[in-house]
């Protein structure tokens, strides 16, 4: 899996880059939090291990994502007109973020893959070229030599990417003002 700060930092880009103009203050938490959620199923790793729910099962799948996505706007953006331009836009915002997840973690170099399909299906996939180092699961691993080498891997495969998506956006959208 790619590191808990690198998955926060890519669905801050996406949600920088296709944000509708003057989003409120709330949607960059929760656009970041869809980012990051699909690894709450590492806590599972302390109870009896479920394949389906195992780490990137079912809690990382498209169909989680989408029914997360529109539970965040019911919780978060329950104002926006349903199914409205804006709510659209919030909710595809809130579905890359959170399938970002899955797309970075089978981008690994290690694990068991994603189950993209679940619970439709239980294959897992790994991407064709996967560059980007498994991250430590735990915190003090960082701060070691293989933790280093795993964020400057990440910096280069993440968050370099993330950067230029957002300055391509904002170029975009001057283009498109002129």
């Amino acid at each position: 899996m790619a590191s808990i700060i690198s998955h926060a930092a890519a669905g801050a880009a996406l949600s920088i880059a296709f944000a509708p103009d003057s989003a409120p203050g709330r949607f960059w938490p929760v656009a970041i939090a869809a980012a990051v959620l699909p690894d709450v199923d590492s806590l599972l790793f302390y109870f009896r291990y479920y394949p389906a729910l195992g780490h990137r099962g079912f809690f990382h799948s498209l169909s989680l994502g989408l029914i997360i996505s529109l539970l965040l706007m019911l919780l978060f953006f329950r104002n926006e007109a349903l199914f409205s331009g804006r709510w659209f836009r919030y909710f595809l915002v809130f579905f890359l973020a959170w399938t970002s997840h899955g797309f970075l973690d089978a981008l690994t170099n290690g694990g068991r893959g994603v189950a993209f399909l679940s619970p439709f299906w239980s294959k897992r996939y790994f991407l064709p070229w996967t560059p980007i180092q498994v991250s430590p699961m735990r915190i003090k691993s960082f701060f070691t030599p293989r933790g280093w080498s795993v964020f400057k891997n990440e910096f280069v495969w993440i968050w370099l990417p993330g950067l230029a998506l957002v300055f391509l956006s904002r170029m975009v959208r001057l283009w498109t003002k002129n």
